[in-house]
């Protein structure tokens, strides 16, 4: 089953000390670092709890901090992408 089979949207959102925890309508729960979002992992848990799943449930937004994070790109293994990406590439 690919993992964006059924339409990942978000059903609700929580905190533990060291992750984001994404509860998705299909049942899945998804935790993911908050290490990989620097403006969350600034954020004290006030902020971060004030969060709007937007979208119908494809995103995530925290207006008080700057931050929109898609659930889909959560999925596949994306973190922050407001930081440039860094390619090391060598002349043939």
């Amino acid at each position: 089953m690919n993992i964006l089979e059924n339409n990942p949207l978000a059903k609700s959102v929580s905190f533990d000390e060291l992750n984001l925890c994404i509860e998705l309508v299909d049942g899945r729960k998804l935790f993911v670092p908050i290490a990989y979002f620097p403006r969350l992992l600034k954020a004290t848990l006030e902020q971060r709890q004030k969060v709007t799943i937007s979208g119908g449930g494809v995103g995530l937004h925290w207006d008080e901090l700057d931050e929109d994070i898609s659930v889909r790109n959560l999925l596949l293994g994306f973190g922050d992408t407001t930081k440039p990406q860094v390619h090391n590439y060598q002349a043939a």
